[in-house]
């Protein structure tokens, strides 16, 4: 099932296929690129960044750009 970034729940995984093309640039150097695996961490409530891990790093995002970023999830 294909989510948004910005639409996933607490731990769940799943691998990048796509990212709009103004924010592959940004997100690349915190290594978030299309067919990377990631995990989501934690989302801060009211508009808050997401954090999530890839390939055993973390990092953290703006919601805006977390709705840029499109998911395979897993579970």
């Amino acid at each position: 099932m294909k989510k948004k970034l910005s639409e996933m729940d607490y731990a769940e995984q799943g691998t990048v296929t796509g990212i709009e093309d103004d924010l592959r640039k940004r997100v690349a150097g915190m290594g978030i690129r299309v067919g990377k695996k990631l995990r989501m961490v934690t989302k801060q409530p009211i508009k808050g960044p997401v954090d999530v891990v890839v390939e055993g790093a973390e990092t953290s995002l703006g919601l805006d750009m977390a709705g840029k970023i499109t998911i395979e999830v897993t579970k």
